[in-house]
């Protein structure tokens, strides 16, 4: 697939930085969730654009809108019905464009969702499928006479779904779908629905986006001996992709939403000759962090992190605690998965599919000693932070809520009615605002925890602000530090320096977290270590000096982490 050369496009009000995304700070926005600006009881993009020195405030980078496209919202507006339109209950092209330059002029990005493995039933494209087989748009989806193709694709929705074909009255065919029956597969073995994605993409870039999230990116080609996940064509198909944004687009990027292991998602950033995605999510590592909170022991999540891949010279890793979706399960084995039900989802309501719905602080049950835990760890790993909205502040879920709903409720502002999400009477909110006795609104949001000086949030800003004076958390390698305490995981965060200006000398950064519910006393030992001298980063103080081996006691508290200052023994 390929276009002819344009001129390519830079945005104006943006510090020029090709590799911006493996510095930034991410924060998820929901649009509908987030802000009304018109009082109809619904987010929109005027209400983003109303609260970004909020977020520039708290140290965001780069926002990431799930889609907003016209939708029939089954699922969440996965289920785009129209690619180039903004549903109107979000706002216009314009607002989009004035939220684009908005955030630009504070040197914050944009990346957006796109879907391009699937669409709603109800797009044009597949009402005139349906209705013309032999017309233009008669293969634009997956049919067959029956049901019996691609048996080795696993069913993704187990509780929603019992097979990936659905039959349609109409054409008196079954079509091919990864997800809900609604969302009919797109089938890109036709060169015109490749030609429609590239569009799509030059569509949103040229709008001024700084890039994509690639939702569901392993499922877009089939094969019938294969499981249907990161097929051969799929990554074809995503380097000449990257090929054109590059070209084309310098400076955007594009991150792979694939849920599996690392040695398999490193396959999307494709090779230094063939570049694929510039980020992809890290998915393994997540739901070990909460296994270790609860079984106080972290040895799974220290062999996890060791194993990302290196990544190829300007791609990164997307790291993140919980976003809009279920925390999945898939990435752990049977018992482990059967321990983390009845620690976090003992009620029934809170679980779907393979994974739990719940929000941040209602997992870790308000414990702030967890969150900060938890929180630290996230932002020291390798890759790039992504924050959920309304995490900063312990915000609450609501298990009564349909589907994955529990966690999309609206952003808590102020203790005033309607949480200051809206203006609009109470029953006509896109969702209830959370209002239970630990995690009710009047308790729970910004204009509280922005008055006092130990509040979560404050907590928040000042360890992104942080992790931002270091560039070991962004740029530098990271390297295992061994331990003797299975409840302890310790690393070190390296970078060689000469940045050119981001900071010249080189930064090292010893990272040690107790997951433990009682005080340790660890042993590190690490050659990298002989010798330094160790400073808390936070305070200044001086750590006591690892001996002319490497080796280095440490007294934890319960739950508790240390980020030092490593320096050679000259400075």
């Amino acid at each position: 697939m390929s276009f002819p050369p344009t001129t390519p496009i830079q945005l104006p009000g943006l510090v020029q930085d090709q590799e911006w995304y493996r510095k930034a700070v991410f924060y998820e926005v929901l649009v509908g969730s987030f802000a009304d600006s018109n009082g109809d009881g619904v987010g929109d993009l005027q209400g983003i654009t109303d609260r970004l020195d909020y977020l520039q405030w708290l140290g965001i980078d780069c926002l990431w809108l799930p889609p907003f496209f016209e939708s029939p919202l089954r699922d969440g507006g996965y289920d785009v019905s129209d690619y180039r339109r903004i549903k109107a209950e979000y706002g216009n092209l314009d607002d989009f464009r004035t939220l684009v330059s908005r955030a630009h002029q504070r040197n914050m990005r944009i990346i957006i969702d796109l879907p391009l493995n699937h669409t709603s039933d109800q797009h044009e494209w597949f009402q005139r499928s349906r209705a013309d087989p032999e017309g233009p748009y008669g293969d634009y989806y997956v049919w067959r006479d029956d049901d019996s193709g691609y048996p080795g694709a696993r069913i993704l929705f187990p509780d929603f779904e019992s097979t990936n074909w659905a039959f349609d009255e109409q054409r008196r065919q079954f079509y091919w779908h990864r997800f809900y029956s609604h969302q009919p597969d797109l089938n890109y073995e036709n060169p015109a629905v490749c030609r429609e994605a590239f569009e799509i993409v030059r569509y949103w870039l040229s709008m001024g986006v700084d890039g994509f999230r690639l939702d569901a990116i392993p499922y877009l080609f089939e094969t019938e001996d294969g499981d249907c996940e990161g097929e051969p064509a799929t990554h074809e198909f995503l380097a000449d992709l990257r090929a054109m944004v590059d070209r084309d687009f310098p400076g955007r990027m594009m991150i792979a939403e694939a849920n599996q292991w690392p040695d398999e998602v490193s396959d999307f950033f494709g090779t230094e000759e063939r570049p694929e995605c510039h980020m992809a999510f890290d998915f393994p590592t997540m739901p070990r962090i909460f296994y270790a909170l609860r079984s106080h022991d972290a040895r799974d999540l220290g062999r996890v992190i060791g194993m990302q891949t290196d990544t190829p010279p300007g791609a990164a890793w997307g790291v993140f605690l919980r976003n809009h979706d279920e925390l999945s399960l898939e990435m752990v084995d049977e018992g482990t998965r059967q321990a983390m039900y009845g620690w976090y989802a003992y009620d029934p309501r809170m679980r779907i599919n393979v994974g739990i719905r719940r929000r941040l602080a209602p997992l870790l049950d308000n414990s702030r000693s967890e969150l900060e835990l938890a929180n630290a760890l996230l932002l020291s790993l390798p890759g790039s932070p992504f924050l959920y909205y309304g995490d900063e502040i312990g915000m609450g879920d609501n298990i009564w809520l349909d589907d994955r709903d529990a966690s999309r409720t609206p952003m808590q502002w102020t203790p005033d009615r309607n949480a200051g999400f809206s203006s609009a009477d109470p029953g006509k909110l896109v969702h209830p605002v959370v209002q239970s006795l630990v995690f009710t609104y009047v308790a729970k949001n910004v204009e509280r925890e922005r008055a006092q000086s130990q509040s979560l949030l404050n907590w928040m800003q000042g360890m992104i602000m942080q992790r931002k004076l270091h560039p070991a958390f962004s740029l530098g390698g990271c390297l295992p530090v061994a331990s003797d305490h299975d409840a302890v995981i310790s690393f070190l965060r390296a970078w060689g320096g000469g940045g050119g200006g981001y900071q010249d000398r080189p930064d090292r950064v010893l990272c040690v977290y107790n997951f433990a519910a009682t005080s340790v006393t660890v042993h590190l030992e690490d050659q990298e270590l002989c010798g330094a001298r160790l400073h808390d980063l936070f305070g200044g103080e001086g750590f006591p000096s690892p001996d002319a081996d490497g080796r280095l006691e440490l007294t934890m508290a319960p739950q508790t982490f240390y980020w030092l200052g490593v320096r050679p023994p000259t400075e």
